[in-house]
């Protein structure tokens, strides 16, 4: 069956929201239900919604998900997975964040019914730097697996900064049902992977994928301005046969023009594809 892929293509919540505290990506606290009108200005109708710090638990897909799903139902927007930028800020397995292990559990017990990706990063400020903290993640995640994703409906993908080949091990030690990986096409760039090598190693195991664009070594800049390479990203990922979402995770308006540079971008994956 041939995959339409821009009936696909989503948009990481908060995109078109002015930028709080300098921050690339957050929460839109006093814009996220202005932002779901704003969406079928550029014919884009499904978002990866952000959870983070501070006031997460007041997040309204953890305070109040069924309001939160009639919100999306209203404005006809597709909601199928979510980002945890919350544990890139407090990652346990680093340092005694005594609370954030409940809060991991509680967000999942909160959404366990609805069908999502939890994407669960890897990067940056939780980066993995030794075999302990690895041990840390994957003994968590199997006792999760155990006590709350079995019966659920939830997948976890995580977002990682390591090689193919150690992110193939790394992922082949959980449940293939329940757990995968959340490519990253800006992080790839930025760490001077191949791209058609990383996506053939990993392919079995990638169920979402974000949309960025980055210099070897570099931050997130437009698309089409970095070092990826998006024709043959689109080539490979028809190759293996992918099927799930593209979230545009990308650079944000120098000027505040937020609609109109995620309309670019848009564009852009559009002609590519």
């Amino acid at each position: 069956m041939k995959i339409n892929f821009h009936k696909k293509i989503g948009f990481m919540q908060g995109r078109l929201s002015p930028v709080h505290n300098k921050k690339i990506q957050s929460f839109p606290w006093k814009n996220w239900k202005t932002e779901l009108s704003l969406c079928k200005k550029i014919n884009l109708f499904r978002i990866e919604w952000t959870l983070d710090y501070p006031n997460l638990v007041r997040n309204p897909l953890i305070l109040n998900p069924k309001g939160t799903y009639k919100i999306l139902k209203k404005f006809k927007i597709n909601m199928n997975s979510v980002t945890c930028d919350f544990f890139m800020q407090k990652p346990f397995f680093k340092k005694n964040y005594a609370n954030e292990k409940l809060i991991i559990e509680k967000i999942i017990k909160k959404l366990k019914k609805k069908k999502l990706i939890l994407v669960i990063p890897l990067v940056d400020n939780s980066s993995i730097k030794n075999k302990k903290q690895e041990n840390k993640i994957i003994k968590f995640f199997k006792f999760i697996y155990e006590k709350h994703l079995k019966k659920s409906n939830l997948i976890i993908c995580f977002e990682s900064d390591y090689t193919p080949n150690k992110l193939k091990k790394f992922i082949s030690k959980f449940p293939r049902d329940k757990f995968g990986i959340n490519f990253d096409t800006g992080n790839s760039a930025s760490l001077g992977h191949d791209c058609e090598n990383e996506l053939k190693i990993l392919k079995k195991r990638i169920y979402n994928i974000h949309i960025k664009d980055r210099k070897f070594r570099g931050k997130t800049i437009k698309l089409g301005e970095g070092d990826f390479d998006f024709n043959l990203f689109f080539k490979i990922i028809k190759i293996i046969n992918y099927k799930g979402n593209f979230v545009l995770q990308t650079a944000r308006s120098k000027s505040g023009r937020h609609i109109n540079e995620l309309n670019e971008n848009l564009n852009f994956i559009k002609n590519v594809i």
